[in-house]
């Protein structure tokens, strides 16, 4: 064989490792397969937020507990399959009466099915582009997605309750933990964490804090306590308890006054390490949001399939069959 036809079997070769190898392309990734796809998944994700403010954070939440655990795949999304025997992460410790928007999820990908581009969108990218156009109609920073994930074929239970997802009680070291062994670095594990200035968080989740925790604002803990005990462990709060419903840098000014929602939030002003980056982001918005699009393009990129590898799934909550 000819040198030049080595070169040539050579290049090809490296092309298609690298289509199943998990690297993005670039956000016009559909601009010729379906180009009203980014435009399809921000109507829908703006009508969502308009019917309900609160469903900006849990369609930022559900991107984030895909990524963690398998890879940004969409395996979340799959329900139960008795055919394939898998169970579903759903249901799973982190995910069950937390993680929510699965309906939006379904309806932007009926409109791109039925009306669009069958066949084409990835749950996966539909996930990632909607995680970014909710923080944007809170009142948030944008980034750029990067596009091409392919959808996974199963689901993991098992390690979705043990994947290393941040816990509501974790101490600063577990956390940092949490996010370095995915390849964060503590930077960027703070700017994340600044995803709780939307959202709510139920009393069972911070009951500890109320009962244990010395570094709470007394006014604070007053009022948690009371709500908690008139409502119950299953009652709400809002994680940002200034401005709730907007993203934004409240919720490290919070924590200056001690008045972090959970013990993990306030863990990250307790005279640790991570101190000096709370105190930065309190007094300015702009870098915390550069941060933390950074921060999400990177996370946006943890274990994808790519090329060739898993499927595009015409039902999200279902294997192709």
């Amino acid at each position: 064989m000819a040198f030049s036809s080595l070169i040539t079997l050579f290049s090809i070769l490296l092309f298609l490792m690298g289509m199943a190898s998990g690297q993005l392309s670039s956000s016009n990734f559909y601009a010729t397969s379906c180009p009203t796809a980014l435009s399809t998944i921000q109507s829908e994700v703006n009508s969502a937020v308009a019917r309900e403010r609160r469903m900006g954070a849990s369609l930022l939440r559900l991107h984030f507990h895909d990524c963690f655990v398998t890879g940004c795949d969409a395996s979340l999304l799959l329900d139960d399959d008795s055919t394939t025997g898998f169970t579903g992460e759903k249901t799973a410790a982190p995910n069950l009466n937390s993680v929510r928007g699965y309906e939006v999820i379904d309806a932007i990908k009926t409109k791109l099915e039925t009306t669009e581009c069958p066949g084409v969108v990835s749950c996966a990218d539909i996930l990632a582009v909607a995680a970014r156009d909710a923080v944007v109609a809170l009142g948030g920073t944008s980034w750029t997605v990067q596009l091409g994930r392919r959808d996974s074929t199963t689901a993991n239970f098992a390690l979705a309750n043990s994947g290393g997802l941040p816990f509501f009680d974790s101490d600063l070291s577990t956390l940092i933990k949490n996010f370095t062994d995915k390849g964060f670095t503590e930077t960027e594990f703070v700017a994340l964490s600044g995803a709780h200035s939307v959202g709510l968080a139920k009393c069972l989740t911070f009951r500890n804090r109320i009962d244990n925790d010395a570094n709470i604002d007394s006014t604070f803990h007053g009022f948690l306590k009371s709500t908690c005990d008139q409502g119950g462990d299953g009652f709400f709060h809002n994680l940002d308890n200034t401005t709730d419903t907007t993203f934004d840098n409240a919720y490290f000014t919070n924590l200056l006054d001690n008045k972090g929602l959970l013990h993990s939030d306030q863990e990250l002003f307790s005279g640790g390490s991570t101190d000096a980056q709370v105190r930065a982001y309190s007094t300015n918005s702009a870098a915390f949001f550069s941060d933390f699009g950074n921060a999400m393009i990177k996370m946006g990129s943890l274990d994808v399939s790519t090329g060739t590898a898993g499927q595009i799934r015409t039902n999200c909550r279902k294997v192709n069959t």
